[in-house]
């Protein structure tokens, strides 16, 4: 290549990240390797399942568009333009390309060779620190304030804002219980145990303890090419030592660690040092199978089902992820974030499915979520608790369009019943003709519950104040939002009695601190951490939030968040609240997974002395906000 070229080139790659943090020197040395390719209009530069090329590209003119075969033909899952990079694929997953990258008009592209590329890493901490925050958000440029790009083309953004955060978190699943060999064992050995159980790697070990690890890579290297004898050790071909990660490890973290110390594989540890006994492997497979199985990648396949049995693979899907995240050091308002949205696309899908079989809707309608679906707090297969709203029609259409929207809410909660969410026993649902009306139906309903409150009609009327829109028309939920709280101001006799339902359930500790346990029944002798600790927690929330008007916060914890905003003076009541809810969320919700159920009730003598101490200090905050209640709405008078 002629030195003005490589002037031109170099020139060119110094405008966009991360060649702009090269030095001269570095960037003449790049820039003298790279190939020119040119891509006629329509022409593939690689396509869906193509083997991994030896070099990623950098459009120097025209665009490129990439897109899966899975996906509409017309829809393109991101576009490079001049200086975006793409087909880096191979850089941390020496695999096959996982879309089609087609020229969307006549494109010239510098070729960079991955090994080149890659000596120049070493030295380049800044470049590698660049790579590494972009595979951790899996953009092109990190540092962009907008049009970031897909970097990796693995994940499919649904267009929700949250879908680099989720990358992010996700987990990487990790092969338990890996095969391996000691350091006295032959090469021959290996190559059997690897072709045995269709393997590409071995982990060699001393005492259970990792010391190198094999590749049939390293095999074709020394014995394929005559260097070494299969009767070899493998000591003389093993990769050592080995990087060891714990156990519970994000994505983003593996791919990090196996970009910087250019490596395949990690060995899995109880402590993640070489000097605790062996849990497990990754290797770059694993990375692109949890890249496929994130929630990022179940959303799309969401849009995409048309099939019960599919909805029921990906419901499924959903709880293997959640009791995933919940045995990791995963936050748990992340787990409840990704339970939400993923929960809230299946059951938009089964609408949208159920409208299709009903026939078009006679008028405008949205269904509401309501209770811990409501509030974005649904983690477990619980019951259904949904209602349905529809606009205003004259009275002679009435009853006709009401029977059409109970014939599709029944559609509706039929398939969330195969899905695993149970029919209601109290029937609060859209499919029950009370809770499936006109808008102005709706308006008369809530007004009679705020006008004329009894303690037993609260205690059946409080979770529809957690509501929140699934499918539909916004405006109507809106327009319903705004009668309630117009109805709520300075409505005091409505918020004694939401705050003496509030306050039913005391702090779950009887004398000499012991827990307050169920005495009969089918629970005897076990602790209902909903009843007697969430619940009181999550209706404190409530009517705090409504009655400082606060519009728009359903969640718990997001309630909690904005009473300290608004009270700061209560800010340790409040940020108390938040971190007990969390952790009585996550005792349910592992408890839940292990036993299959609604993980309402804790067996106490299972518990460890850890777990009993930490479930106990969660009833300290209910104490402190239920003598707020007590306080603010004068409840003594209802007590």
């Amino acid at each position: 290549m002629e030195n003005v070229i490589v002037e031109r080139v170099a020139d060119f790659l110094r405008q966009y990240p991360p060649f702009q943090d090269l030095n001269s020197e570095d960037l003449h040395q790049l820039a003298s390797q790279v190939r020119v390719h040119y891509v006629p209009r329509r022409n593939y530069l690689f396509k869906e399942g193509d083997t991994a090329h030896k070099e990623f590209y950098v459009v120097q003119q025209g665009a490129v568009g990439l897109r899966s075969k899975q996906l509409s033909s017309t829809n393109w899952i991101d576009i490079c333009d001049e200086g975006d990079i793409l087909g880096l694929r191979p850089l941390f997953a020496d695999q096959t390309y996982a879309m089609e990258a087609m020229a969307r008009e006549e494109c010239v592209l510098y070729a960079i060779p991955f090994e080149v590329f890659k000596n120049l890493l070493l030295n380049n901490t800044r470049v590698m620190d660049f790579l590494l925050e972009s595979f951790a958000s899996n953009t092109r440029n990190p540092k962009a304030s907008e049009s970031k790009g897909k970097l990796l083309s693995s994940n499919y953004n649904s267009g929700e804002e949250p879908s680099s955060e989720l990358d992010f978190f996700q987990q990487a699943f990790y092969t338990k219980n890996p095969k391996c060999l000691s350091p006295d064992e032959s090469i021959q050995q290996a190559a059997f145990v690897m072709n045995k159980h269709k393997i590409s790697s071995l982990i060699i070990e001393h005492n259970k303890f990792p010391i190198g690890i094999v590749t049939d890579k390293d095999i074709r290297r020394w014995v394929a090419n005559g260097v070494l004898s299969s009767e070899d050790k493998l000591s003389t071909i093993m990769s050592s030592p080995v990087k060891c990660v714990p156990p519970h490890i994000h994505l983003a973290d593996v791919q990090s660690l196996l970009l910087q110390h250019q490596i395949g594989h990690l060995c899995v540890t109880e402590d993640g040092t070489q000097h605790t006994e062996i849990v497990g492997i990754l290797s770059e497979h694993d990375i692109v199978t949890a890249q496929a199985n994130n929630p990022v990648a179940l959303l799309k396949q969401i849009e995409r089902v048309s099939q019960l049995e599919s909805l029921i693979r990906i419901r499924e899907s959903l709880s293997s992820l959640l009791e995933a995240y919940l045995n990791t050091a995963l936050p748990m308002p992340y787990v409840m974030k990704v339970s939400r949205l993923i929960t809230q696309a299946l059951m938009q899908r089964v609408i949208e499915l159920s409208v299709k079989k009903t026939g078009t809707p006679p008028a405008k309608f949205a269904w509401l979520g309501i209770g811990s679906q409501g509030r974005g707090e649904q983690v477990l297969l619980t019951d259904q608790d949904h209602a349905l709203v529809f606009e205003d029609v004259s009275d002679e259409k009435s009853e006709s369009i009401q029977s059409y929207f109970l014939e599709l809410a029944k559609e509706v909660s039929s398939i969330f019943n195969e899905l695993g969410y149970v029919f209601c026993p109290a029937e609060m649902m859209a499919s029950n003709p009370e809770y499936c009306l006109s808008l102005s139906q709706w308006k008369r309903k809530f007004s009679n519950w705020i006008d004329n409150p009894s303690s037993k009609s609260i205690m059946m009327c409080n979770i529809f104040f957690d509501y929140a829109k699934v499918y539909g028309e916004e405006e109507l939920s809106k327009q319903l939002s705004e009668h309630i709280f117009k109805k709520l101001k300075k409505n005091q006799r409505f918020f004694a009695y939401l705050g003496e339902d509030a306050v039913k359930n005391p702090p779950p500790l009887g004398f000499f601190r012991q827990f307050i346990i169920e005495d009969d029944g089918r629970h005897k002798d076990e602790f209902d951490v909903k009843a007697r600790a969430i619940q009181p927690l999550v209706e404190a929330a409530r009517v705090l939030i409504l009655s400082e008007a606060v519009e728009g916060k359903n969640n718990t914890v997001e309630r909690f968040e904005k009473l300290i905003e608004l009270e700061p003076q209560n800010e340790e009541i409040y940020a108390g609240c938040i971190k007990s809810f969390l952790v009585l969320s996550k005792f349910r919700a592992v408890e839940g997974f292990k036993q299959n159920s609604t993980g309402r009730y804790l067996e106490l003598s299972k518990l460890s002395k850890s777990d009993k101490m930490k479930l106990k200090r969660t009833f300290k905050p209910i104490k402190d906000v239920q003598s707020l209640l007590k306080n603010r709405f004068q409840l003594a008078y209802f007590l």
